[in-house]
Parts: structure tokens; C-alpha cells; sequence
């Protein structure tokens, strides 16, 4: 049976009974084990081995282990990938050292509609570093028009968090690399929902989460990708204690770690890397490419569906699934109570400002059925108007 007939595999969760979930590419769902693979790690390690776990449990390798299983998910050569930290935190460090390979330049390139934290993240290392770094962000569609011979670093989002365009990640980094520019991908909302390739099309870092379709958890640790033409090379600008060549030397001087090592910063959290491990087995023996089309086919079911029960509302995601990621997204003026009336009857999306109403497309847990009544329920709220309740109005911390 493959990939695409096996699917979904809704028994491979924790999801609570008639919820339907369009909301992993904000946070997974708990796969089923997890809580008591950690229940196994709190008790039986923590509790039991206290100090020995380092050793003993081998949480000192965790880091690696979990590396080694992402690798593969995001087309990376062995030993290229480090986990821990958060993705903001992952972003500096791999921006700074990307900042250091063109420091005859002063430009970064990126998206205005980029995800705010990246911009956040390279706004400020740019006034930290001063000497007249500053930050181009571009309308997304005038982007790639932007690489020339004065940009440092092009940093751009594989698939857009609101629309879920995706780019064309060879195309744009060949031409990145002909201007001389060097290219940071991140892949929030493409790793563990499609193949991605980033050895195949010569990127230099990327960074990404383990949260979203890695299902890890909530605050899962993050990663970053180091090509090989940079590890040996790269100065870590957090030069932490687990990023050093012998971490229990204790030396008082920093020496950099071999290769990714060195990107490495402080202790891993070894609760929520061992809730990563334990969900990245779902990813074993699969074929993501099948996973891709599955994901594809149900993107178009749910928009056609939605816009035949939900004709007010404007599609925000690309038709062509060729440029689409895993998520649909469909504009309404007040998509923030939309989403709220449509949570309270059991089917979870989420709202991203100004007026987006998004929906993440996982065919592990989701198939035609949940899109079904999804639309279907979408499709009530709206012709009521039952959205418009003063509980719907009000706005959460988390939307």
C-alpha cells in the first residue's frame, strides 16, 4: 500500500474525537506515544538517573540524533544540520555568519511580506553590526528583480506563512549566487510537508522549526543547514560552550567545534528534543514526495469546495499547486471572528492579520471527509452571520 492510499493515518495521533485539525502548520498535533516516551525520559531518566542521564540516557548525542533524522526531510548532506535554540536565535547565527562571507557588501535582501521575526532578527543585527548594514525588504513579487551585485545576503521564507506561496528555491538561489549574494532559506512551513532540496539547489543556510509539520510540540527546538563549502569556515558569532571543540575541557579560550558542531550555543533542552525525536519516527520509510501530491490533491478539494459553499470569500493561496506549500488561505474582512465561530464548532484553523483566514493541508491526520464538512461549517457561520458575536470580536493573545 503506499504513501497516498495509506492516508490518513488519523490512529498515528492524539487528536481529540471530531475536531478536525487544519492547524499543523502552526503547531503538530501530539503523535500517539509521545506523552509517554516523555513520561519515560521525566521519570525513569531525570528521575531515576539524575546527572547520569548525560551518559546514560545519552542525552548528550540527542542533538545529533535528531540532526540526523531531519537531514534527509530537508535534502542535507550528513553532519550539516544542528538543532536547538529557537528559530529567531537560529537566524542570527546564521545570518551572522552569512554576513561575514560578503563584507564588502552592506544589503539584505528579503520579502516585506517576510515572516516579522526574520525582519525583526536581521533589522537588529544590522544595527548591532552598524557600518552601514540595513535590511531591503521588497514587495514580494519584485523580489528576485532586487538580487544584484550590491546585496550581501538574500534571506526569503520558502513557502509565505500567509499564502502560502512557494518559491522556486533553485531558480532563486542560482540567481542569488550569480549576483554574488549569499542565500538563507527558512523553511518554517516546508520541512516535513514536502521534499525540499537544499544540497540539489546549493543553498548556504537554512533554519527551520520543529513544531509545525515535524510535530515536536509547542517550542519544539529549531534547526539551521550549514552547506559543506562553509562549515569548515563559518566564525559563530554565539560561540557557546556546546559549540566549542571539547565542551569538558573547559578551556578558558573559545576553539570552534568541526563543521555544524561549532553553530551549536548552549545546553539542549532535553524534554522537548526528546518530544522532537520521538515524533520525527513518523517520518521514517516515508516517501514525501507521495506525501507532496497527496497534499496537493486535497488543497484543491478543500478550495473548490470552499468556494462553492463560501462564495464571499477570496482565495489568498496560488491555484497552481506548483507554486503552493501545504497550507490554504481564503481573505475575509473579518477573518478573525470568522475563525473563531468556526474553532467553536470543532474545526481549527487560525487567523493571520489583516484578513487571512489560514488552513493547514496535513494528510497524515486530514482527508476529503474533514475538508468536507470544514467548508461545509464555514459555509453556516457565514450565511448566519453567527460569526458576529461579541466572544468572536474579542481578541485572544494567540490568534
Amino acid at each position: 500500500m503506499s504513501d497516498a492510499t495509506a492516508l490518513p493515518q488519523r490512529d498515528l495521533f492524539d487528536l481529540p474525537e471530531g475536531v478536525v485539525y487544519l492547524d499543523g502548520n502552526s503547531l503538530g498535533p501530539l503523535p500517539r506515544g509521545t506523552a509517554e516516551r516523555l513520561s519515560r525520559a521525566v521519570g525513569a531518566e531525570w528521575g531515576a538517573q539524575l546527572v547520569r542521564g548525560w551518559n546514560d540516557a545519552g542525552w548528550i548525542d540527542l542533538p545529533d540524533r535528531v540532526a540526523a533524522r531531519i537531514a534527509p526531510l530537508i535534502g542535507a548532506e550528513p553532519g550539516t544540520v544542528a538543532v536547538g535554540d529557537s528559530t529567531s536565535v537560529n537566524l542570527f547565527k546564521v545570518l551572522a555568519a552569512a554576513m561575514a562571507l560578503n563584507p564588502e557588501r552592506r544589503v539584505i535582501l528579503s520579502d516585506a511580506g517576510n515572516f516579522p521575526t526574520d525582519l525583526y532578527i536581521a533589522d537588529g543585527i544590522c544595527r548591532f553590526r552598524g557600518e552601514g548594514w540595513r535590511v531591503e525588504a521588497k514587495p514580494s513579487e519584485e523580489v528576485e528583480a532586487a538580487i544584484d551585485e550590491s546585496v550581501a545576503v538574500l534571506m526569503l521564507t520558502q513557502v509565505d506563512y500567509r499564502t502560502g506561496r512557494r518559491r522556486d528555491m533553485r531558480a532563486v538561489t542560482e540567481k542569488a549566487h550569480a549576483a554574488g549574494a549569499v542565500v538563507i532559506w527558512d523553511l518554517a512551513h516546508s520541512a516535513g510537508a514536502f521534499p525540499v532540496e537544499l544540497a540539489a539547489c546549493g543553498a548556504d543556510f537554512a533554519i527551520g522549526c520543529g513544531y509545525k509539520f515535524l510535530n515536536g510540540g509547542p517550542g519544539a527546538p529549531a534547526f539551521l543547514y550549514v552547506a559543506p563549502r562553509h562549515a569548515a569556515t563559518v566564525e559563530p558569532v554565539l560561540s557557546g560552550w556546546m559549540g566549542h571543540a571539547a565542551p569538558f575541557a573547559f578551556d578558558p579560550g573559545y576553539r570552534p567545534g568541526e563543521g555544524v558542531e561549532r553553530m551549536k550555543v548552549g545546553t539542549p533542552p532535553i524534554l522537548s528534543m526528546t518530544a522532537l525525536e520521538d515524533a520525527l519516527r513518523l517520518f521514517e520509510g516515508r516517501d514525501l514526495a507521495a506525501l507532496e501530491t497527496r497534499a496537493q490533491d486535497l488543497c484543491d478539494h478543500f478550495i473548490a469546495a470552499v468556494e462553492a459553499r463560501c462564495p464571499g470569500l477570496v482565495l489568498a493561496t496560488p491555484r497552481d499547486r506548483a507554486v503552493r506549500g501545504s497550507h490554504v488561505s481564503f481573505r475575509h474582512p473579518e477573518g478573525y471572528a470568522v475563525m473563531q465561530a468556526l474553532i467553536a464548532q470543532g474545526v481549527i484553523g487560525d487567523f493571520r492579520a489583516p484578513d487571512i483566514l489560514r488552513f493547514g493541508i496535513t494528510p497524515l491526520y486530514i482527508g476529503e471527509a474533514d475538508l468536507d464538512r470544514a467548508a461545509e461549517v464555514l459555509g453556516e457561520i457565514l450565511d448566519s452571520g453567527s460569526w458576529d458575536r461579541p466572544e468572536f470580536h474579542a481578541r485572544a493573545k494567540v490568534t
